[in-house]
């Protein structure tokens, strides 16, 4: 494992919490536990030429400022790079970045497509997935997780719910891995921005195809749906397709592959999981609660409003920081330490309130399924060679993570 170097507290002033470095290189957990105690609602000042923004720490202000719809929105963005440049081009269109009636009514279509029946459907195809995967990955000694077992895992449930063939999983996956993250500190954002259009125009053709049909999938719904008597324009129809795509695949394939790195870093972890000494339930959550795959999320108040006693002023951006409010010993027993039994485990790692992810569900049978193969069929996981991170202000999750899975069977 290659350790970043900690962040001290008299740094705090100094470092920029919306630059994607601080995240890839550097630890910040010594600077959080220091928020909390002493500054859990913290102004960032400005930072050459983009604003200052709010940084919630604590769980219970982030729960504040997540349950409060008539003093915040998301309509102008929901992370720093966008609010801190202006303003989401997707606000009002995206279900993640659009609030009220318009909202409810773009959730109720698309959970549609994740109906009891066809979770059920998924979670067996999953299954038989993963085992796959892990087969492929077990002995292999040039087996990166993140590439091998991580990106596909969830990358074919969410192409599965937006109908995408097959021959196109691969591109959609390079795709969003460059339009919300960097592999280098030194990629243009140009890269992100190219690849994020190109995903959109991918969903416009296939929303285009698919016009006047009956199907279920994603897609078809969004493409066929109609709100007050009028069909969703192409803007959000495209900008949904992105949302999901994103959402779906990006997060919970930084969980799965940190949840490795993790259990790697605590052997006893590991030993408890093979044994079959915790639920994969609770195993899945904790995975989920440490991993932290979405480092914050963004708001902009609509109005005064106090937050921690606090004044923040109309307009100014807010961010939740997750990575923080996971760990805060208020909520979390023990909250540095890795526990697969923990009980309850409230995390705020999927949101909270009306924008709780949609994608939820997924997100947790992917996770449980990734672990469940581990158990059963993996006996030994060796690290070969140094991990590496992502670069992104909003994303967490690794780059690489070379490793040896050896067979439970040999």
């Amino acid at each position: 494992m290659t350790a970043r170097s900690m962040v001290s507290p008299e740094e705090i002033d100094d470092i920029d919490l919306a630059d994607p470095r601080l995240h890839a290189e550097r630890d910040l957990s010594e600077v959080w536990r220091h928020l909390r105690a002493t500054r859990p609602v913290h102004w960032q000042s400005a930072r050459e030429d983009r604003p200052g923004f709010w940084v919630i720490t604590r769980h219970a202000d982030a729960i504040a400022v997540y349950r409060d719809k008539g003093h915040f929105t998301t309509e102008r963005g929901n992370d720093l790079e966008m609010l801190l440049s202006g303003s989401d081009p997707a606000g009002g269109t995206m279900m993640a970045v659009t609030d009220g009636l318009r909202h409810s009514l773009l959730r109720s279509i698309m959970m549609k497509a994740l109906s009891p029946r066809r979770l059920d459907e998924m979670w067996q195809e999953l299954c038989r997935r993963v085992d796959a995967l892990l087969a492929n990955a077990i002995d292999d000694a040039n087996c990166d997780f993140v590439r091998d077992v991580g990106g596909d895992v969830p990358l074919g449930m969410i192409c599965d719910l937006l109908a995408v063939p097959e021959s196109d999983r691969k591109y959609l996956l390079d795709l969003t891995a460059r339009s919300w993250s960097k592999h280098a500190s030194d990629t243009p954002p140009e890269d992100g921005r190219t690849a994020q259009g190109e995903i959109l125009l991918y969903f416009a053709d296939l929303a285009d195809e698919r016009r006047g049909g009956d199907g279920e999938d994603v897609v078809s719904l969004l493409a066929n749906s109609r709100v007050d008597g009028e069909y969703l324009s192409n803007a959000e129809v495209m900008a949904n397709c992105y949302g999901m795509m994103i959402g779906g695949d990006e997060a919970p394939h930084h969980a799965i592959s940190m949840g490795l790195l993790a259990l790697m870093e605590h052997p006893d972890a590991w030993s408890q999981l093979k044994s079959g000494g915790v639920r994969l339930e609770s195993a899945a959550e904790e995975v989920l609660r440490w991993t932290v795959p979405a480092l914050h999320a963004g708001r902009t108040a609509t109005g005064d409003v106090t937050v921690g006693g606090r004044l923040i002023r109309d307009g100014d951006v807010v961010s939740v920081w997750i990575s923080s409010a996971n760990r805060d010993a208020e909520v979390f027993e023990d909250p540095d330490q890795f526990h697969l039994n923990r009980t309850p485990n409230e995390h705020l790692s999927f949101g909270f309130g009306k924008h709780f992810c949609i994608g939820h569900y997924l997100g947790r049978m992917e996770v449980q399924a990734v672990l469940d193969g581990l158990r059963r069929m993996v006996a030994t996981i060796e690290q070969v060679g140094p991990e590496s991170w992502i670069y992104s202000d909003i994303l967490h999750g690794l780059n690489s993570l070379p490793v040896v899975l050896r067979s439970s069977a040999a």
